[in-house]
């Protein structure tokens, strides 16, 4: 019954699809009106609301689609081979303490029994708002999104600047350098793969190309993971996190195409990353906040003297007017926070001057 759910699901999440990119149209009530009904002929054994939820989900990759196309990138027709149910309070029930859910599927509600892995636990008993039921490995797995409550944490007046970078994944301003030299080496070494493999061309190095690409993608997701964990734990409950904001930074880059640091900077997921940061934080109590990044590794944060040869090399910042030199990283780290600290009220949330950054010839 699941998998025939699953089947009308996904025909009906590709006929929305293929009607949008036909015809032009992202918009939900527009697609709503043109597909419903006759959807609703087509699959009458599909629950209503289950239907409106394929609907949903077509919406969001149409827009994404046409997002990509008018930024002048790759783009085509949205379509899924099996896609993930969508599931919310009307066609799914889920009980905490017998682990079972109740789901709709075409031959009506079914209750199925469940297991919460380890690593969730702490979310179990949270009230749940949607659910998305997915086949991996021939197993079902059901991804539920649960609402936590804001905790009770006093706030405080601490203020982090985290700089991100690509030769040191993270850079606090209370002196943290945080993620692995291993992560980049992985990399290296998928790259090697992948390009041996795409040399061959035959269809055994194909498949392995596409499960090298599942793969590294899983691996990104946990490096964003890790690194996002890091950060939050060696931050004051209640504090603030200081990011850049990296928008567009691979259309603003000056870094030459078909070298190392272009194909690194092209597969960083730093919008990811910026998601699981603010979730985390926000279960301390943490805010994150981002600003605009310009001159922050070309500034002194103890003279504030500004000059592009400041920055020696990738690891060294040696300030031409005062002699300050420490990490470059943790330089723009300390200028992060700075930065932010002035627009909020013009003085540093520490005692001293705006850097308290390492004495005048030290390195780190």
């Amino acid at each position: 019954m699941l998998d025939e759910t699953t089947r009308q699901f996904t025909q009906v999440f590709n006929a929305v699809c293929a009607y949008g990119w036909q015809h032009s149209e992202k918009n939900g009530v527009r697609l709503h009106h043109a597909t419903y009904y006759d959807l609703r002929e087509a699959y009458p054994r599909l629950n209503a609301n289950v239907l409106i939820q394929a609907r949903i989900k077509a919406t969001e990759a149409l827009k994404s689609a046409f997002d990509r196309k008018a930024k002048g990138r790759k783009a085509g027709q949205p379509q899924s081979r099996q896609c993930p149910i969508r599931y919310n309070e009307r066609t799914s029930v889920l009980n905490w303490q017998t682990q079972e859910v109740c789901l709709s599927t075409v031959e009506g509600r079914i209750l199925v029994p469940f297991q919460v892995p380890p690593y969730s636990s702490k979310y179990a008993g949270y009230q749940v708002t949607t659910a998305d039921l997915c086949i991996r490995n021939e197993r079902y797995w059901l991804h539920v999104v649960v609402s936590v409550p804001e905790p009770d944490v006093p706030q405080s007046d601490e203020v982090i600047g985290v700089d991100l970078g690509l030769n040191r994944p993270a850079v606090t301003s209370n002196r943290h350098f945080l993620g692995s030299r291993h992560w980049k080496e992985v990399e290296r070494r998928r790259f090697r793969l992948r390009r041996k493999l795409q040399s061959k061309g035959t269809k055994s190095a194909k498949r392995h190309l596409k499960k090298l690409s599942g793969r590294s993608l899983r691996f990104h997701r946990d490096c964003d993971h890790v690194l996002s964990k890091r950060i939050v734990e060696h931050a004051t409950p209640g504090s603030t996190l200081v990011i850049e904001n990296l928008t567009h930074i691979r259309s603003t880059s000056k870094i030459r195409k078909k070298t190392e640091t272009s194909r690194r900077l092209h597969s960083w997921s730093f919008a990811q990353f910026h998601t699981f940061l603010s979730y985390k934080a926000q279960e301390r109590g943490m805010q994150v906040v981002k600003i605009d990044p310009r001159h922050t590794s070309q500034t002194c944060s103890q003279c504030g003297h500004q000059a592009r040869n400041n920055r020696r090399s990738q690891s060294v910042f040696h300030c031409r007017s005062c002699g300050y030199q420490l990490n470059a990283d943790l330089n723009a780290a300390y200028n992060i926070r700075d930065k932010f600290c002035l627009a909020q009220g013009g003085t540093s949330v520490l005692s001293g001057p705006l850097s308290d950054g390492l004495s005048s010839h030290a390195s780190v």
